[in-house]
């Protein structure tokens, strides 16, 4: 490959290699002769062999010999070579590495530059990787521009002041005012950098916090606007105005009106109304939505607001889209214990969600079906998570007998009812119980002196059904040795008795194979 080969035919014979060593071999030629190059006084290829090393950056070989070419092509007076050189700043250089200081003045001069396309590279470059001595240094241009008058330099310098106040939070105090009359653009762009810029503030300062909660009734007039105005196509996303630009307005309302009832008060009539007119049938809307019900959620909202809150993420357990229906599960999780009779209203459709073929949904639903149980609905959502545990993974039976056990110690209408389940779950899923259910079902026998006969004929049962389960042995073995005459009597009126002799019982401990035929003298040795 000779030196002056261009790039595309670079990147033809490097994807043209059949092997690792044939690529690497091409990479270390081209690399050598790219540094001698750069040894050599400037003939116009600099630009051009910065981007062939920018690509093998790209493919994770080292380019770190290009820094210095950065710092030359980004001084150059030409614009093709100041952009490529910007562009390796970014990729090459960091606040770690001493060449990113030698760029300060450049980035400065820039800034002032006559070209808003020149401005526009020094702005996304200081945006990107400027250390922190860079930003405090040339804070006072970027709040220069954010005042200037071209709408296309205001919109990059409010996400390069965004990398400045999380770099230097103290900072942020320079940027309250210019960020406050961005409010009042017409410019979508803009707006969408002067929303990030002031959430990024109100996060980091308590009291830029309260300065800007009196820019909520413009933040509203700005969301209604988006929410009631006709089709745009510079701004339109299936049928949403901007969704962008409503879901960052959502989110800053929602740190404004947090734990604030005035700010709250004044937006929830815009939340209520976002909620009814916006489509969820595509994915833009559903982003709308799910943003305007976590607003709903972390502010001082009305109770009919949460409730429509819930029904929005009840609907979207109907999505077909599973990621719609985890991040719903997710929100009625933590909305669960605040609202819980909200969130009774969809246990079918969050029960349905059991039976879905994707692991997440499958994980979440069971978590939120586990919240859902209560003392009115132990009986039937039990049977329903009974019914889950016989079909489900491996990986969640023990997080699933985990919780019935939980649930059925909490609410559980009897003691009879409680012993049943515990046997059924036992009898399902024994080997993927927690080593403390024994002793605590044997607590519970104890305690339940009116069904010893009951439960002693019912273990039994289940013991000659299957042995290999070896908590279900141990819970028989202690209460046939504890009531085992009530075993040998026979009678019980709850359950059909069982006829039981000494001569013909056969019992096989735990660690011996299951279903193995045993002989008559063995058993009664055992017994």
């Amino acid at each position: 490959m000779s030196p002056s080969v261009r790039l595309q035919e670079m990147i033809r014979v490097i994807r043209g290699a059949r092997t690792q060593g044939e690529e690497r071999g091409v990479i270390q030629r081209e690399c050598a002769a790219i540094r001698a190059q750069f040894r050599q006084a400037d003939n116009g290829t600099r630009s051009h062999n910065l981007a062939k090393l920018l690509y093998v950056h790209m493919l994770g070989y080292p380019a770190h010999f290009g820094q210095m070419e950065c710092v030359r092509l980004i001084a150059s007076p030409r614009y093709n070579e100041k952009r490529v050189g910007y562009l390796g700043a970014m990729m090459l250089l960091d606040e770690k590495q001493d060449a990113s200081l030698l760029i300060t003045n450049s980035i400065k001069n820039d800034l002032s530059h006559s070209s808003q396309y020149v401005q526009s590279l020094a702005l996304c470059t200081l945006g990107c990787m400027g250390s922190a001595e860079m930003c405090r240094d040339l804070a006072p241009e970027i709040d220069r521009l954010l005042r200037a008058s071209n709408s296309y330099i205001k919109k990059k310098a409010a996400l390069c002041a965004v990398h400045i106040v999380r770099k230097v939070p103290e900072l942020g105090e320079l940027f309250t005012p210019a960020s406050r009359s961005l409010l009042s653009e017409k410019n979508h762009g803009v707006l969408h950098g002067a929303v990030v810029l002031i959430t990024e503030l109100c996060e980091r300062n308590p009291e830029t916090l309260e300065q800007f909660r009196k820019a909520v009734p413009e933040l509203v007039q700005i969301m209604k606007g988006l929410v009631m105005s006709g089709y745009s196509p510079e701004h339109n996303v299936a049928g949403i105005s901007d969704p962008f630009l409503q879901v960052r307005i959502l989110r800053l309302l929602r740190i404004l009106g947090r734990n604030n009832e005035t700010a709250s008060d004044a937006v929830n009539d815009l939340l209520a109304q976002v909620a009814t007119n916006t489509d969820s049938s595509k994915t833009a809307g559903s982003a709308v939505l799910y943003e305007t019900v976590l607003t709903v959620m972390d502010i001082k909202s009305e109770s009919g607001l949460r409730v429509l809150a819930v029904n929005i993420l009840g609907r979207f357990l109907l999505n077909n889209d599973r990621n719609i229906r985890y991040i719903s599960m997710t929100s009625l999780q933590k909305i669960v214990q605040t609202d819980h009779n909200a969130v009774q209203r969809h246990r079918g459709t969050i029960v349905d969600c059991l039976k879905d073929q994707d692991a997440s949904v499958k994980r979440r639903a069971l978590e939120l079906s586990l919240a859902l149980v209560s003392a009115v609905n132990i009986r039937s959502l039990m049977k329903e998570l009974l019914l889950f545990l016989s079909s489900c993974p491996p990986e969640l039976r023990a997080h699933t007998t985990s919780g019935i056990f939980n649930a059925a110690e909490r609410y559980a209408p009897s003691q009879r009812w409680h012993i049943d389940t515990i046997l059924h779950v036992l009898t399902t899923a024994g080997g993927d119980v927690r080593d403390e259910t024994v002793p605590n079902l044997i607590q519970l026998i104890t305690t339940a002196t009116e069904l010893h006969c009951y439960t002693v004929h019912k273990l039994y049962r289940a013991l000659i059904a299957d042995i290999s389960v070896q908590s279900l042995v141990q819970v028989a073995c202690w209460c046939i040795g504890e009531y085992g005459d009530l075993l040998l009597r026979g009678e019980c009126e709850e359950t059909e008795p069982v006829q039981v002799h000494e001569g013909g019982c056969c019992v096989v401990l735990p660690q011996e194979p299951a279903n193995q035929v045993r002989d008559e003298n063995y058993c009664n040795k055992l017994w």
